[in-house]
C-alpha cells in the first residue's frame, strides 16, 4: 500500500487502491472537510449550503424543485428547510395556485449572506489546485459517471 498507481484496475480488483468508489468518497471527504471552516464563518451546514446555492441562483421554487436541483428526498430536504427557517434566512409559504405545493424564498437575511459566501467558491477552487481546464474536465467526468450511474440504477 507504499504505492498507489493510476493504473486501470484489473477485472474484479478487490485491492482498495483499484476502487474509483473510494477514490470518490476520500475526495468527497475531503471537499466536504475543506468546506466546514468557511461555512462555519456563515452559520451553515454543507448541505444548507447546497440549499441556499439553490435559492441564490432562483428564489422562490418550489420544495419540490429543490429537491430535484438537490437530488434530496424530501425527508431529507424538509428538516434542511425547516432549520434555515428558524435560523431566518428562508420562509416556506403554500402557492396560491397550489396549495399542495410549497414555495421557498429567501429572506432579507438570506439574500444578504449571499455576499458573505462569495468568497467560498474562490477559497475552494483555490484549495482544491486544479487548472481551471482540469477543473471543467473533472466536472463533466463525474456528472456522466453521476447520469451513467443513475440510469443503470
Amino acid at each position: 500500500m507504499d504505492q498507489i498507481e493510476d493504473q486501470p484496475a484489473e477485472q474484479g480488483s478487490l485491492l482498495l487502491q483499484d476502487q474509483l468508489c473510494f477514490v470518490l468518497y476520500a475526495a468527497s471527504r475531503a471537499v466536504t472537510a475543506r468546506y466546514r471552516p468557511l461555512l462555519d464563518e456563515l452559520g451553515l451546514t454543507y448541505p444548507q449550503y447546497l440549499v441556499m446555492l439553490v435559492l441564490w441562483e432562483q428564489d422562490g421554487v418550489t420544495v419540490r424543485e429543490v429537491g430535484a436541483a438537490l437530488q434530496l428526498e424530501s425527508s431529507t430536504l424538509s428538516p434542511l428547510l425547516k432549520r434555515l427557517e428558524t435560523g431566518g434566512l428562508i420562509r416556506r409559504e403554500r402557492r396560491a395556485d397550489d396549495e399542495r405545493s410549497v414555495s421557498v424564498h429567501l429572506t432579507e437575511q438570506g439574500r444578504a449572506l449571499r455576499e458573505r459566501a462569495a468568497a467560498v467558491p474562490v477559497a475552494i477552487g483555490s484549495a482544491m489546485g486544479l487548472t481551471p481546464d482540469d477543473f471543467s474536465e473533472a466536472k463533466r467526468i463525474l456528472r456522466q459517471l453521476t447520469a451513467n450511474v443513475s440510469a443503470g440504477a
